[in-house]
């Protein structure tokens, strides 16, 4: 993001709130319940939204060091993502190719070489096939070069390691990003680490808890006892990005920050910034740390969800009152989105009730409307 467009964002919140409005779309819009009940809408999902689409699978920070690994199940996939000798970052199925076992049962660690516990069929952390117990006289002719993990399109970019679910090929970042790329550059991601770290399952479909974090104007209420006195009622704005969403949700301070000097005035000390990354990660941004949130789908009701506090490289030092401070930071990010996920959960329960054959979306929630149509396009698409 350039500072000219930090100005005019800023600006433009200011005078909503100067005028007492909202920032709002065209009409109310409505969401059908099956949207977010429906067995084989969630199968399409799965498959057209999850397998099909760059993912971030990882902070960089996660696979930190030469010869590094850490395994993790992206909406069905057991993912193996490596860092070779030379720094560069891999992605593969954590499947063996022999008899199709789990390869790498550890969460993470530091190896070169990974043996499956069935048979000790062996790869490198370049997912060449190395050793084959009694391979010349059990497997005479075996091509193993065909034979090496299964490789999936990896790219490392703004400090985040990225997949394609779908393919070898290293996904296009900047043109998924479509636009976003140079907000990415802005973040700085690349500097941080992940301090903390809590991933945990949702009764509720993924869309719900997602489309939470598309709107302020549930804050006043829902977060009374959190964070909602610290931000503005109900007043925020948001951009379309392709498939993504930036949102912008102004501070209680929105005021005094636009009382400074323009050259002094910053858009992450005066507002949370967030970049809803289609279709799973949220980023929520704020003065000088990052929050990543990952929904990704089990089933129609069920949703694993990742809550990750991404600080400065040098917060983790050991000193006591740092580690206090993103300690006690992580757990008001945890209390908040627990009262989001929990209303999630309410939300889900009375889906299959008869209550309401569609949800209603206000014109200051038209970021949700505009989620769900992108959420349509892309099952279309897939369709055709």
């Amino acid at each position: 993001m350039d500072r000219t467009t930090e100005i005019e964002l800023l600006e433009e919140l200011a005078g909503l709130r100067e005028a007492r409005s909202f920032y709002l779309d065209d009409a109310v819009t409505t969401s059908p319940v099956a949207r977010y009940t429906c067995p084989e809408r969630f199968a399409r999902e799965r498959q057209a939204l999850f397998r099909a689409l760059p993912a971030v699978a990882a902070h960089s920070s996660e696979l930190a060091g030469a010869d590094a690994f850490l395994t993790r199940d992206l909406a069905g996939l057991p993912l193996l993502l490596t860092r070779d000798g030379d720094g560069t970052a891999h992605a593969f199925l954590n499947v063996c190719r022999h008899r199709g076992s789990r390869l790498v049962g550890e969460a993470s660690g530091c190896r070169r070489r990974f043996a499956c516990p069935y048979h000790a069929w062996t790869y490198d952390n370049r997912g060449a096939l190395k050793g084959i117990p009694h391979g010349a006289a059990g497997f005479p002719g075996l091509d193993r070069e065909a034979l090496g993990l299964k490789r999936l399109g990896c790219r490392e970019a703004y400090g985040w390691i990225w997949i394609a679910p779908d393919g070898a090929a290293a996904p296009d970042i900047d043109g998924f990003l479509d636009g976003l790329a140079a907000d990415f550059a802005w973040l700085d991601a690349g500097s941080l680490k992940i301090v903390h770290d809590d991933t945990g399952e949702r009764a509720a479909n993924w869309k719900i808890l997602y489309e939470g974090g598309l709107e302020s104007y549930h804050f006043r209420i829902a977060h009374k006892d959190t964070i909602g006195p610290f931000f503005q009622d109900n007043l925020s704005s948001y951009r379309m990005f392709g498939r993504h969403i930036r949102s912008i949700l102004p501070r209680a301070r929105l005021d005094a920050e636009m009382a400074l000097p323009e050259e002094s005035r910053s858009l992450r000390r005066a507002t949370n910034l967030v970049y809803s990354i289609f279709p799973s990660s949220q980023l929520l941004v704020q003065e000088d740390h990052i929050v990543w949130i990952q929904a990704l789908p089990l089933a129609p009701d069920r949703t694993r969800v990742r809550l990750a506090t991404l600080a400065p490289a040098d917060a983790d030092t050991g000193d006591p009152e740092t580690a206090r401070h993103w300690r006690k930071n992580h757990g008001i990010t945890m209390r908040t989105l627990a009262e989001d996920f929990g209303i999630g959960e309410s939300i889900q329960s009375g889906l299959l009730s008869g209550a309401n054959a569609a949800l209603h979306f206000g014109r200051f929630e038209g970021a949700l409307d505009r989620f769900d149509r992108t959420v349509d396009a892309e099952l279309a698409a897939a369709e055709n």
